[in-house]
């Protein structure tokens, strides 16, 4: 059986090629990959563009979502979550439908919120590796659907990124609000100052204090 693998960030190239000769990784899906590969499951990571319905309608699709769901449907969960207090969460696997983020569960992993979100996304990036495993073992998928109280966050915008867009400054405020936005291809923490805007990175929180990296860009 082949399977194939889609995601559009670049972190997860080396590390999904590891997982199994079977598995296909690309970065986009249309009818001529799939009729090339024939896969049994087309698994979905990082992946915020709509599907055709004639490809998850046709196909297993199943997709990664960094939430508890139904917990956290949207975009930026990570982002939203840690906004919200969130430390520890699940890594959802989902089958895919009409609906965002809406799917039937076929299984769930712990993940923490610790650390910047490049660490947060290589630990996604590892639990994402072991539950597939675990689903392309099973001879029989069992999907659940989804129980609870539906929460819904939106996707953030850059200009969000602006640490005066917190709507309570405390240290720890701002480490976590640092600290969420520092990964590969996100808008960096940022402060205007005048005709200058700094942005900020590696930040560690030490009793009430900061420390990090700055740059200082002229507008």
């Amino acid at each position: 059986m082949s399977y194939i693998l889609v995601s559009k960030k670049k972190w997860n190239v080396e590390n999904f090629k590891k997982l199994n000769k079977k598995i296909f990784y690309t970065k986009k899906i249309n009818q001529n990959i799939i009729k090339k590969i024939k896969p049994k499951i087309i698994f979905f990571l990082h992946w915020s563009k709509k599907i055709e319905k004639n490809i998850y309608s046709k196909n297993l699709c199943i997709q990664f979502h960094c939430s508890n769901l139904p917990s956290f449907r949207g975009g930026s969960p990570i982002q939203n979550q840690i906004l919200n207090g969130v430390k520890k969460t699940k890594l959802t696997a989902f089958k895919m439908n009409d609906k965002i983020d809406a799917g039937e569960i076929c299984l769930k992993k712990n993940l923490s919120l610790n650390g910047k979100a490049s660490c947060i996304y290589e630990r996604i990036e590892q639990t994402a590796i072991n539950m597939i495993s675990i689903i392309i073992k099973k001879k029989n998928i069992k999907f659940i659907k989804q129980k609870g109280k539906v929460k819904y966050c939106k996707r953030r915008k850059e200009e969000e990124s602006n640490l005066l867009s917190l709507n309570h400054l405390t240290v720890k405020n701002v480490y976590d609000f640092i600290r969420m936005l520092d990964a590969t291809d996100y808008p960096e923490a940022f402060l205007n100052l005048q005709k200058y805007k700094i942005f900020f990175k590696n930040a560690k929180f030490n009793k009430n204090k900061i420390n990090g990296e700055f740059k200082i860009i002229k507008k």
